[in-house]
């Protein structure tokens, strides 16, 4: 008999090698699935993630799932036991016992992701971390022009690093904002979308910032999309900036999906 647990967490991303497990490596899911076998004394409790973040990034709502063999552990409980084991870069946010049929992966709607970006001159040595990093002029406006380029259903081949594995590059993109934290000098990118392909955000990101730097064309976007080219963009953003914000497992609002078909 086995509980499935469905749980939020958020992590400092900077000292693992990514989400998943990897002999010789520290890993998220491997920091966990770790905890989980000493709670069951031994027993095997796979750990299931909405995605797998690469090495660098962060996470305000990673959501996984696992189940949990033998008797069932009130939520609450099981948040405190996990809480007390991890270490000081990871803490879970929410648990709740879920029915069997749902699944951390499969059964997303949508996801959002935030990139933020340094605009100082010098790398800051207490945002280097977590933040990417850009000390070029931009004009944000212009990139708040040509995000809306982005907005709709699109093959988005062209922001596909190589190694991923999913054929299918069409992707429903639902909201995309792009705002300047003047007290910090920093540029906040938001993407919402119904998934993303390997680095799509970091490429998406360096697209944008050549855009506001005027290396490429306000509308250069539509370009690129149509191309289905990787080679039409080159550069990928640090994976220090990029955060996975939260994850969708019902419809996505229709606050984020405004002037969309879809």
């Amino acid at each position: 008999m086995t509980s499935r647990y469905k749980l939020t967490l958020s992590y400092d991303g900077h000292d693992f090698h990514g989400f998943q497990s990897q002999p010789g490596q520290r890993t998220i899911q491997g920091t966990v699935e770790e905890i989980l076998k000493r709670m069951t004394k031994g027993q095997e409790v796979r750990v299931f993630g909405s995605g797998r973040t690469d090495a660098g990034v962060h996470s305000v709502g990673q959501v996984i799932h696992f189940d949990y063999p033998g008797r069932e552990i009130p939520a609450g409980n099981m948040i405190k036991a996990l809480n007390s084991q991890l270490p000081m870069d990871m803490v879970f946010t929410d648990c709740e016992i879920v029915d069997k049929d749902f699944h951390s992966r499969f059964s997303v709607k949508g996801k959002w992701y935030r990139y933020r970006v340094s605009l100082d001159g010098f790398v800051n040595p207490f945002k280097r971390f977590y933040t990417g990093h850009y000390p070029y002029p931009v004009d944000v406006e212009k990139m708040q022009e040509a995000a809306k380029d982005l907005l709709g259903r699109h093959d988005f081949t062209s922001f596909a690093a190589s190694g991923g594995q999913i054929e299918d590059k069409v992707r429903d993109m639902y909201y995309v904002n792009v705002a300047l934290d003047e007290e910090n000098n920093e540029v906040i990118m938001d993407f919402i979308a119904t998934g993303f392909l390997y680095n799509m955000v970091r490429i998406l990101v360096a697209t944008l910032l050549e855009i506001g730097n005027g290396r490429r064309p306000v509308h250069d976007l539509k370009r690129v999309i149509a191309a289905k080219n990787r080679l039409e963009v080159q550069q990928t953003a640090q994976a220090s900036g990029l955060y996975l914000y939260h994850v969708f497992y019902e419809e996505v609002p229709r606050k984020y999906r405004l002037d969309l078909d879809l």
